[in-house]
């Protein structure tokens, strides 16, 4: 256990120094900013869609880092290092998840509630994209770290895990987006699920391929 909190503070402090912290933040509130000058002022119009458009920053947030997730350390020698030292890989995408989630989610949690009074959303929609967020947005970090794993030995792997990640999170996006309308909290249910899946998976899965990467 102190292993894996020193890895995740290890991890959040290299977010830190690469900005990675605020960078979801000034994001969001970027698009929230430019989204109605794109559709127009319509209050109304606004308030049904913009939950939506706020799921799909959430989505390319989590992917704004994904060509420094892995490939870095990879290069350096820093996963055969900890290797050495009787770490396991799956330990250190868990910590790596931990910390990823860390440097996005709960910022752009707190970023939805300026982007709300752009978008003109109520408070009914406001608790139901915090609560969305904060059981989808782990399912998102995980996406993106798994993707960047599988990539990183090929070249362009950024762009290529950009890519390969945004078809993959579709059911997380539907499910995301369907509990802003769904009053029988059935796709908050499946968000959640998906989201599971994805945080339990990826620290076996990325595990594997770093290794397969290594041989």
């Amino acid at each position: 256990m102190n292993v894996l909190a020193l890895l995740i503070a290890r991890d959040i402090g290299q977010a830190w120094r690469s900005a990675g912290l605020w960078l979801p933040v000034a994001f969001l509130l970027l698009v929230a900013s430019l989204y109605p000058f794109a559709i127009g002022p319509d209050a109304a119009l606004l308030g049904r869609t913009g939950g939506g458009m706020i799921w799909i920053a959430a989505l390319l947030a989590s992917l704004l880092p994904i060509d420094r997730l892995i490939a870095p350390d990879r290069d350096a020698g820093v996963f055969d290092q900890l290797t050495l030292r009787g770490i396991g890989e799956e330990i250190m995408l868990a910590a790596r998840l931990i910390a990823h989630w860390l440097g996005f989610g709960p910022p752009l949690m707190v970023a939805v509630l300026p982007a709300a009074a752009l978008l003109k959303l109520d408070s009914e929609t406001i608790f139901l994209l915090e609560a969305g967020l904060l059981i989808g947005t782990p399912g998102l970090a995980a996406l993106a770290l798994l993707v960047a794993a599988l990539t990183a030995g090929l070249r362009s792997s950024g762009a290529l895990a950009g890519l390969l990640a945004l078809p993959l999170a579709v059911p997380v996006l539907i499910f995301g987006a369907g509990t802003l309308g769904d009053g029988s909290g059935a796709a908050l249910k499946f968000l959640g699920a998906a989201s599971l899946l994805l945080v339990a998976i990826t620290p076996f899965a990325g595990g594997a391929a770093i290794r397969a990467g290594r041989e």
